[in-house]
């Protein structure tokens, strides 16, 4: 099913964006785990539409009923699935998009694929508020991995031209880890993100968006996570990634840019440090053969620009087939990149935490 994933850890998304609700199912969760619900509020706040300038007007409290698989806040061996009811929905801002698809939008290819059956309200399934469900499900492997000294957290480093330096791929810490998650803006550098605030109100003023990138890192990581081939996590994590919508780009290390280096500076050598095996570089973003290697895992994904925008565009009609012009109404984020990183961190703590019930269930085989 293209709306499931995971192998040890089996969630399933389900809902439109303007459906009475969006919502999870978890499957494989081991029972007598204390869920913290008050953690996993926190964490839906963090991406939760309608807080600033930079994100869509469209308010819901994200607040998710759980329905089953809790017994007094412990995991019972039930699924656990939980919903988000939508409630601030405008479904007539979409009715003009029925025949006049949106350009980089997935307005077209549904309709290619369903045909008018495609619920275009609010991007229907392919809409960010899916996001949503994705984040109860992180929320939920972020604390159970943390009880396992593994810790994700995840941070802005470009938006725009407005760029920053990313983590230290060697030494990430946990002051860092403390203050990505308690900011309103993740980023490193204070001046770098008011730049990138500017930027988006610019775009915003001018009727346009921003894309931007999310470098992502989990410190405390294993060696021997993952599998060969299809089982690589770097390759589960990257299909988790694709399916947040607007991701167009991953890239693991050191990425693209070791395509511009030699073998003898693009490896990274080994050591012994405290007794311990590591690398004393990291470009290869703690993953070798789709197996941790024990140092950070560390990843960057790229988003395009938000496609509604309300500067007059090409399209076409799709019942008349002639050239018309769009003009984008309703409310939608300038640029989603603030409200992804908790979406990005979700998707890394649920590729991580199936891959740990993996490791478990064949050494305790």
């Amino acid at each position: 099913m293209p709306s499931s994933f995971g192998d040890n850890l089996k969630i399933t998304i389900f809902g439109q964006s303007h459906s009475p609700a969006v919502g999870v199912s978890i499957d494989g969760l081991p029972a007598g785990l204390a869920i913290c619900l008050d953690e996993i509020y926190a964490f839906l706040r963090r991406r939760m539409p309608g807080k600033n300038a930079y994100s869509t007007a469209r308010r819901e409290a994200d607040v998710p009923e759980f329905l089953s698989g809790l017994a007094d806040g412990i995991t019972c061996g039930a699924p656990l699935t939980a919903i988000i009811r939508n409630t601030d929905t405008r479904p007539q801002d979409y009715e003009q998009l029925r025949d006049v698809p949106r350009p980089s939008h997935a307005d077209f290819s549904a309709f290619a694929k369903y045909g008018t059956a495609h619920d275009i309200r609010g991007g229907g399934v392919f809409s960010g508020r899916m996001t949503a469900p994705l984040c109860i499900a992180g929320g939920i492997c972020l604390q159970l991995l943390r009880r396992e000294g593994i810790r994700v957290a995840g941070h802005i480093t470009r938006i725009g031209d407005e760029h920053r330096r990313g983590f230290d791929p060697v030494k990430i810490g946990n002051d860092e880890f403390d203050i990505l998650q308690n900011a309103d803006f993740p980023v490193l550098d204070k001046e770098a993100g008011e730049r990138m605030l500017a930027a988006i109100e610019a775009a915003s003023l001018a009727g346009d968006s921003l894309g931007g990138i999310i470098e992502c890192a989990a410190i405390g990581v294993p060696a021997g996570l993952g599998g060969p081939l299809f089982g690589g996590l770097d390759s589960r994590l990257a299909a988790l990634l694709f399916s947040i919508p607007a991701v167009k780009g991953v890239e693991f290390g050191s990425g693209f840019s070791c395509a511009e280096l030699r073998g003898s500076q693009n490896n990274d050598a080994f050591i012994i440090d405290e007794g311990s095996i590591k690398t004393r570089t990291n470009n290869h973003g703690g993953i070798l053969g789709g197996i941790t290697s024990g140092m950070p895992v560390i990843f960057r994904a790229a988003f395009k620009p938000t496609p509604s925008i309300s500067r007059q565009q090409d399209s076409v009609s799709l019942s008349r087939r002639e050239n018309v012009m769009l003009t984008v109404t309703g409310r939608h984020d300038p640029c989603i990149v603030p409200r992804a990183v908790p979406c990005i961190e979700a998707a890394c703590a649920v590729a991580l935490y199936d891959a740990f019930l993996g490791m478990k269930t064949m050494h305790n085989s």
